[in-house]
């Protein structure tokens, strides 16, 4: 499995519930703008439209090598998963308040672009100030266990 992007934001500002892992439908130049790694996650999210989940967003830069059939870098790009699976999802985004936030997009071991969705609620100031500070105080533990 070859990580070809991150969120890693995704975790600083959500408590991930579940995570799913779906395919990407991806034109030609996308595919190989992913195998040099140009791909950002940053901002998106997916959003369910018409019973199907679209990936909105996420930036692919265009092909280094492309020349004028180049694809958009912003585009909206259909995310590939069972329709049993997508009503499940449906039903906890709207009742619950959950929001799909795209974790990382990768190739797998066949070779295909997936990505990983995780069902996220938002984290409050609260909440993300008591992940720094356990976050700070297991790094001060670890310190000074190696010191002895």
């Amino acid at each position: 499995m070859k990580t070809i992007s991150s969120n890693r934001k995704a975790y600083h500002d959500f408590k991930i519930e579940e995570k799913y892992e779906v395919g990407i439908a991806l034109s030609g130049t996308e595919v190989k703008a992913l195998r040099e790694g140009r791909a950002n996650l940053n901002d998106s999210f997916a959003r369910m439209k018409e019973g199907e989940l679209f990936l909105i967003n996420a930036h692919i830069s265009p092909y280094s090598c492309g020349n004028i059939y180049n694809h958009e870098p912003k585009r909206e790009r259909k995310l590939l998963m069972h329709r049993f699976e997508i009503n499940k999802i449906y039903g906890k985004v709207k009742e619950r308040g959950y929001t799909l936030i795209p974790l990382s997009i990768y190739f797998n071991d066949r070779n295909k672009v997936k990505v990983e969705l995780g069902l996220a609620k938002g984290k409050t100031l609260v909440d993300k100030r008591h992940a720094i500070k356990a976050k700070d105080e297991k790094r001060i533990n670890e310190r000074e266990g190696r010191s002895r």
